[in-house]
């Protein structure tokens, strides 16, 4: 693995291994938890790896899944309309993408260096032990309501990987390809920084500099707004929806 991907083979995959496999065309990736034996757990939207409730979810979601509800999985069965937090084997997890390593603890120069957002953070992963224990436990109690921008796969593999919250309602969540997306729109349209400079050249150097600022200042491994939250504060999925509770719990321990 390195810069230019996170590639990696199914027998380097270990127990706790934050893994992900991009989607229609490399548009979004679709983010889980490596359990062993074979199997993956991870969150979804009423069997979409990443529904919105509109439109969008036509071009969003995967069009052509390794089984369907005519065509189930003989190890999974039929997963087609299950919600939340699943377990799915392998395969069905990647729906015949490739498999990618999602890698912790990187430096700041390597985390700009991997333009795209959804790859890499400068947090620190937990032990495997610590992953394990909460991706099993969220698998039995779930992960809150799904939200694209908040509260999504790859928020969910994140906050296994490190048990940390957002605790902020004006940001994003967890999520680095999210946040990508929305410093990209913010690089192109709400920087005043544009008005500096007319040529196309000095347009291109401010875009990417607004952009790569906006994707540091929200990884998880810098932002201010996170706590760290044990996963049995979890039950009760309206803790997902509010911050302010989830941190009164958080100070507690």
């Amino acid at each position: 693995m390195g810069v230019l991907s996170n590639k990696i083979e199914r027998e380097e995959l270990k127990p706790g291994d934050h893994i992900y496999s991009w989607r229609q065309g490399y548009i979004y990736a679709h983010h889980g938890i490596y359990v062993g034996e074979g199997m993956v757990i991870h969150f979804t939207r009423g069997g979409q790896e990443i529904g919105t409730g509109t439109v969008l979810d036509r071009f969003l979601v995967s069009s052509s899944p390794t089984h369907s509800a005519d065509n189930p999985c003989p190890k999974c069965g039929d997963q087609s309309k299950l919600d939340g937090v699943i377990s799915s084997c392998l395969d069905c997890f990647l729906s015949g993408g490739n498999l990618y390593l999602f890698e912790y603890g990187v430096s700041p120069a390597f985390f700009l260096a991997k333009a795209r957002g959804g790859t890499c953070t400068l947090a620190s992963s937990d032990p495997p032990e610590d992953v394990l224990h909460r991706a099993s436990y969220l698998l039995k109690n779930g992960f809150g309501v799904y939200n694209i921008f908040k509260n999504n796969c790859e928020d969910f593999a994140i906050y296994c990987k490190t048990g940390l919250l957002v605790f902020t309602n004006i940001s994003v969540g967890r999520s680095g390809q999210a946040a990508s997306y929305l410093a990209a729109v913010s690089a192109v349209v709400s920087s005043p920084l544009r008005f500096l400079t007319t040529s196309v050249s000095g347009l291109a150097v401010v875009g990417c500099g607004m952009y790569c600022v906006s994707r540091f200042v929200s990884d998880i491994g810098v932002r201010r707004d996170v706590h760290k939250v044990p996963v049995e504060k979890l039950i009760d999925p309206s803790n997902l929806d509010q911050p302010e509770r989830a941190n009164e719990m958080a100070k507690e321990d």
